[in-house]
């Protein structure tokens, strides 16, 4: 009796079926980055008043069901979509030329966005009950601070998140794949919203700027040209080169 040394054919078919079934999970996750940039976009585009020197008007636009609801669908909800695109994406680089620098990129970023939930929840549903509280009457309420700690991880979330995009615009510029432009747009999405928008907010004028919005809709550019690049209709090229082992 003779032992064949062969793989079963249903294991091979498994193989396929699982391979394609992860090449759908990473077009999936590339898809959500453009819907990551235009939910923040939405999320960020009424500007909030400065808290300081319009306790008032800032109480009344935090106390808003808009509020609560850009918060929790665009802030939140953004975040989620933004983790599962950029793991998409860790995965879509890898194997390429920057495939380390990729997955670096991809767990410093998605740390940075786990991060900064911790602030936005509390601040999407305990804002708005600062903001009735004043209202109502409760002046005092305005002086509650929040501790050092929820301080340090949000900007600690912010450097992680600013580093981490920036990496990853330098790993799809170095792609091969991806055109160039797409890498910097990133780039300069990362420096628009965090630096020019988050940061430069905080330490001027205390309430949001319009650079935000601006940076959420370049990402939501650069995102959307990553996931319509990993949809088409592969060339002779790039089927030459997703053939080697380990692409997606």
């Amino acid at each position: 009796m003779k032992l064949s040394l062969l793989p079963a054919p249903v294991h091979r078919g498994r193989t396929g079926m699982n391979s394609q079934s992860a090449t759908n999970w990473i077009r999936a996750g590339l898809l959500a980055l453009p819907v990551y940039g235009l939910l923040t976009v939405w999320a960020t585009l009424e500007p909030q008043p400065d808290q300081a020197t319009d306790p008032a008007a800032w109480a009344r636009f935090v106390s808003s069901d808009s509020y609560l609801v850009s918060h929790l669908i665009g802030s939140t909800g953004g975040s989620i979509l933004a983790v599962f695109g950029i793991f998409a994406l860790g995965v879509y680089l890898h194997g390429r030329r920057p495939g380390r620098l990729a997955l670096a990129a991809m767990v410093i970023t998605v740390a940075g966005h786990l991060l900064l939930m911790v602030p936005a929840v509390i601040s999407t549903f305990t804002t708005p009950a600062i903001g009735r509280a004043y209202l109502d009457g409760s002046d005092g309420v305005m002086q509650v601070e929040f501790p050092p700690a929820m301080t340090a991880s949000f900007m600690l979330g912010l450097l992680l998140a600013f580093v981490g995009n920036v990496l990853l615009g330098v790993a799809m510029w170095r792609s091969g794949i991806l055109p160039r432009w797409t890498g910097a747009l990133w780039i300069a999405a990362a420096l628009i919203f965090y630096i020019l928008g988050v940061v430069l907010a905080l330490a001027t004028m205390g309430s949001s700027l319009p650079t935000q919005p601006i940076g959420a809709l370049l990402t939501a550019i650069a995102g959307g040209w990553v996931a319509w690049t990993a949809l088409r209709p592969a060339s002779s090229e790039t089927q030459r080169v997703q053939a080697q082992p380990g692409l997606p």
